[in-house]
């Protein structure tokens, strides 16, 4: 009999799997509060780091890069090492890396702090949704555990505009990493207070070694599409090094998949997507998140720069679209238990999808009730009820020794396609702007480019539920049983419910 089974079958009567979610959504709160909470100080940043207009963007895209391109080798690194070792180690260098942003002197040491928050949020992340995974089995209390995550996952994203807003007009923009690093090592405390040992779940690997190579391989083919896409905003799309990353990036994703296909201990192993919907999920939630990440960019922007709201004003100004998301959150499990998952994704998307085409309709002389409030409550409803149920599909029927690796993957493609997304639509605004800026007022070329933005991102969305409806229908006919099915015998009888743990290698 399994040693560890038996202790934690012994330890599980006095846990409290509540708390222990709520520790884990904390630090999901976390990783999403810090790509938000940078927008609606971003003109302060600008000034007093001596930004350019790439550079401004790279203060976000720096965090979502390194984030998203190392979230699949801290999926991974949580299956091999321990998920709760791996999460608190991360907290402790976002924590570390947060403090070195809210000091940084230059704007290169503030973008390399950024970078080095995204390293640790991509260990925190998918460690943190492993957990959550492990300790609510599939069925209704995996669902309301999603809706949970998929609620703080919105309020972190809309809540870091509002206490980014409040701290730097009350004491400058270094205390917006000031105040992450403080409340991180909060979380760090909750975790370990919280989040059993017995919930460690370790996976087991066919040889136990990391994938060094398509690591390496993936991170430099995304940091090349990344950055060449930004750069094109400023040197325009033939300029020689920004086609040369483009090239260079294709061409690394080439090998990546070579690489894969040959290794026994590769990144991302091939029988990943022969479990449920995980590449239809994935999909999915890239296209979702490439919409997710630019609407936190380009709503403070207008709300400062055309409506002249202050940093405060901004801030207050996210809290219907923060509340939305949360009413969103808790209704997409109860809505894909009455009438599927396909249905669903779509409606979630299509909401999303008309408030983004309303938002396209903001004008120079506009004001925040008539141009932000109403699509802002649409666009969050939508945006988070998306979120869940997509997250979701990218987890059916993982097996529960690729938990962490399934994590790292979803949040890779939000986070990846959240850094391609701002990146090509930063890219289009800026585009129209300077077209429109040799007839028209500065103030009414900078909205042209916002609506543009607005408008693709509608577009983007719209097409995104039409595969939701196609896709999830598709995947969900094939479906097979034993995919759902628990890892173990003890936890198929229901035994050990509370804290699984993973069988010894």
């Amino acid at each position: 009999m399994n040693l560890r089974r038996v202790r934690a079958g012994r330890t599980a009567p006095s846990l409290r799997p509540g708390a222990a979610l709520a520790a884990l959504a904390a630090a999901q709160f976390t990783v999403m509060l810090a790509t938000s909470i940078v927008n609606v100080a971003l003109p302060q940043i600008r000034a007093g780091a001596g930004l350019s207009d790439s550079g401004t963007t790279w203060v976000v895209n720096a965090y979502g890069l390194a984030f998203g391109a190392l979230l699949l080798a801290g999926g991974r690194a949580a299956d091999l090492l321990g998920r709760r070792r791996v999460l608190v180690a991360g907290l402790a260098f976002f924590a570390v890396a947060s403090l070195a942003a809210g000091l940084a002197a230059s704007a290169d040491v503030l973008i390399a702090a950024r970078a080095l928050q995204g390293l640790g949020a991509a260990a925190v992340a998918p460690a943190a949704l492993a957990l959550a995974i492990d300790l609510f089995p599939s069925g209704a209390g995996r669902g309301r555990a999603l809706g949970v995550w998929g609620a703080v996952s919105g309020a972190g994203g809309a809540g870091g505009v509002l206490l980014g807003g409040v701290l730097t007009q009350a004491w400058g923009w270094p205390w917006i990493f000031h105040a992450v690093a403080l409340g991180t090592a909060l979380v760090s405390a909750a975790v370990v207070a919280f989040v059993p040992r017995t919930a460690e779940s370790r996976g087991g690997r066919a040889d136990g070694r990391f994938d060094l190579l398509g690591t390496v391989t993936v991170t430099l083919a995304l940091t090349g599409l990344v950055w060449g896409l930004t750069g094109a905003r400023g040197t325009g799309w033939a300029d020689v090094r920004v086609l040369g990353a483009l090239l260079g990036a294709l061409v690394l994703f080439a090998v990546f998949v070579v690489v894969e296909s040959r290794r026994p201990n590769a990144l991302v192993p091939p029988r990943l997507f022969s479990a449920g919907r995980v590449a239809a999920g994935n999909l999915l939630m890239a296209l979702l998140g490439s919409v997710w990440i630019a609407l936190f960019f380009f709503l403070p922007l207008y709300q400062q720069q055309v409506l002249g709201s202050t940093p405060l004003a901004t801030g207050a100004g996210q809290l219907p679209l923060a509340v939305a998301g949360m009413a969103g959150s808790a209704l997409a499990p109860r809505l894909s238990r009455r009438v599927g998952a396909a249905a669903t994704a779509t409606a979630s998307l299509l909401a999303a999808a008309a408030g983004l085409l309303w938002m396209s309709r903001i004008s120079a002389d506009g004001s925040y009730t008539a141009d932000v409030l109403g699509p802002s409550v649409l666009v969050g409803a939508g945006l988070s009820g998306a979120f869940v149920q997509l997250t979701a599909l990218a987890v059916d029927g993982v097996p529960r020794q690729d938990a962490g690796l399934a994590g790292g993957l979803v949040n890779t493609a939000r986070q990846v396609g959240g850094s391609v997304g701002l990146a090509a639509l930063a890219t289009l605004a800026g585009s129209v702007t300077a077209r429109a800026s040799s007839h028209q007022s500065p103030v009414e070329a900078l909205v042209a480019g916002y609506r543009a933005a607005f408008t693709v991102s509608a577009a983007i969305l719209a097409a995104t539920a039409f595969l939701a409806l196609l896709l999830v229908r598709r995947t969900g006919r094939a479906l097979p049983r034993s995919t759902a099915a628990p890892a173990d015998p003890a936890a198929a009888s229901g035994r050990d419910r509370t804290v699984p743990c993973a069988p010894t290698a």
